[in-house]
């Protein structure tokens, strides 16, 4: 049963792979609304040329003023730095969403310029993928991904509800949480395996010597430990410098598990180890 349209006009701010994913889903789901495409370096243009957004611009405000959504698919610290200006060409019945990687520090930025009119919801969609850029955008990014939403699902704004019937419809599972639980999952969850993959790509390549060896005898099981190797520093850079205290917490508790390993490999114990991890990976569930 379709859904009723919530909002008529969306300011997609930063049209790359997330912000033009959710584009292209939206329009899948209501060809009726209206989409404009932000961006500093022309890609908004790139994305009203693909169809993914009806118009393109590079002036924050002339995208922002009329929406009744403002998704932010900007990097951290240009979201932070556009909260400002967005908030200020906002209408009082808006609803300002982000889509960054950590949630305190621009929660905590947030709440110095939302403070009544425009609403302002912190959001995470978990999903992606090792290219960026509007032309690897698809409809279909969000299908069977959790959607971590700052606050409480019994919240009474109808403004929130309808941005998390829109996580629904797009194939998404909303996960209410706050923003310090949030950045601390997501430090185990998404920004270790990014740094362990990072970590192995360096071993690898400082032994492999001249003959090739040993990365000519890899098989598909390194290339789908590397797969998060391939994604570039400029969109991390944010991401850890927010989230350096829950990164280096992870990263400590990943040492103290390989010492483990390292002092179990001639022992039964570590078949206790592959059961376990063998269980944990029986829970992830792939999206559909």
């Amino acid at each position: 049963m379709p859904i009723t349209v919530p909002f008529r006009r969306v300011a997609i701010l930063g049209t790359g792979l997330i912000g033009g994913s959710f584009a292209l889903a939206l329009r899948e789901l209501f060809p009726e609304i209206d989409l404009v495409g932000y961006s500093r370096a022309g890609s908004s243009e790139r994305a009203r040329a693909a169809g993914v957004v009806d118009e393109a611009t590079t002036d924050l405000a002339t995208a922002v003023r009329g929406a009744d959504l403002v998704y932010i698919a900007l990097p951290i610290g240009a979201s932070i730095e556009a909260l400002g200006a967005i908030a200020k060409s906002s209408g009082p019945n808006a609803l300002v969403t982000d889509a960054c990687s950590t949630k305190a520090v621009i929660g905590r930025a947030a709440q110095e310029h939302f403070r009544g009119g425009a609403r302002f919801l912190g959001g995470h969609p978990m999903a992606g993928k090792e290219q960026s850029g509007v032309e690897h955008a698809d409809a279909k990014l969000f299908r069977g991904a959790p959607y971590a939403l700052m606050g409480l699902e019994s919240d009474s704004d109808s403004r929130v509800a309808a941005f998390a019937e829109i996580a629904r419809a797009i194939g998404a599972r909303p996960i209410w949480t706050d923003p310090e639980t949030h950045d601390w999952a997501v430090g185990i969850v998404s920004h270790l395996p990014q740094m362990v993959s990072i970590a192995l790509a360096r071993v690898v390549q400082d032994e492999t010597d001249e003959t090739g060896l040993p990365l000519s005898l890899a098989g598909p099981g390194l290339h789908d430990m590397l797969r998060l190797a391939g994604s570039p520093y400029d969109i991390w850079r944010d991401i850890l410098l927010t989230n350096t205290d829950n990164v280096s917490r992870a990263l400590d508790r990943l040492a103290q598990a390989v010492d483990y390993l390292r002092t179990s490999l001639a022992r039964k114990e570590l078949q206790q180890e592959f059961q376990a991890a063998n269980e944990l990976y029986k829970q992830l569930k792939k999206p559909t």
